[in-house]
């Protein structure tokens, strides 16, 4: 069993938007949307748990029905911080599936992450026992305590930028959540599963994701994932530089007419 963990529990603050950013609408639909359809239309996700502000499910609910996610088993009520409510997701996901399904951890508005980058999670997890999605940085990082001096300052070919999905089997990943809430500063600090992972010791698979996988936060953003929205549109309707979603797509289907 191959599970989705949305987390859509954003309050568009930094969006300065009237509604959460996962609700803005982006050629007429919403950013959660097209994100919960990257799973919904992927092989090889059997379910999906959305995990939000309970003020927002009954809304969410609605749009899931609109547009016929019918993957999704469950929109959970959010908690405290993002990984109490992802933990909420997972203790649900765990009450309704086996302890060794496969869990991918992902942001409700980082809707552009391509189809093989789920693919590789999975099996990640299968042969390591995790996947973290991560980018080599292009530019050079910093590290700084106060914002003002420069306290190290990693070599650029050895940054990484952690994004998502994050995966783990069930079991494993509902253990590590356990482990940092018994501590005393709990998730204080525990931004994603790949910083619980690294606080436990633990040393999680990287796997390379796709650059145009975007967490849509700021203004900046919504004009970016337009451009990366108007640019797969161009490819499919032109024919150049065919995405490899669509010719993976492309050969399963003549893969089963051939198997017919």
């Amino acid at each position: 069993m191959n599970i989705a963990i949305i987390f859509a529990g954003g309050s568009g603050v930094r969006m300065g938007a009237g509604v959460p950013k996962q609700f803005l609408e982006i050629n007429g639909k919403p950013i959660l949307i097209h994100t919960l359809q990257l799973f919904q239309e992927h092989e090889e996700i059997d379910r999906i748990y959305l995990a939000m502000n309970e003020d927002y499910i009954r809304y969410a609910e609605q749009l899931v029905q609109d547009y016929r996610i019918d993957k999704l088993a469950a929109v959970v009520p959010g908690g405290v911080t993002a990984q109490d409510s992802i933990y909420n997701a997972l203790k649900r996901a765990a009450g309704e599936n086996p302890m060794d399904s496969i869990v991918l951890i992902h942001d409700g508005v980082r809707p552009v992450v391509e189809y093989e980058v789920i693919s590789d999670n999975i099996a990640a997890v299968k042969q390591y026992g995790s996947a973290i999605t991560s980018t080599l940085c292009y530019e050079t990082i910093l590290v700084s305590k106060d914002g003002n001096t420069v306290d190290h300052l990693p070599l650029r070919k050895e940054s990484y930028s952690a994004q998502a999905p994050q995966s783990f089997y069930l079991k494993d990943i509902i253990e590590a959540h356990e482990a940092i809430r018994r501590t005393a500063g709990g998730y204080e600090n525990m931004v994603d599963a790949c910083t619980i992972y690294n606080a436990l010791g633990k040393q999680p698979h990287m796997v390379a994701g796709n650059r145009g996988n975007i967490k849509v936060t700021t203004p900046e953003d919504v004009y970016m994932f337009r451009a990366l929205l108007q640019y797969k549109e161009n490819e499919q309707a032109f024919g150049f530089g065919l995405t490899n979603r669509l010719a993976a797509k492309m050969n399963r289907y003549r893969k089963k007419e051939d198997r017919k």
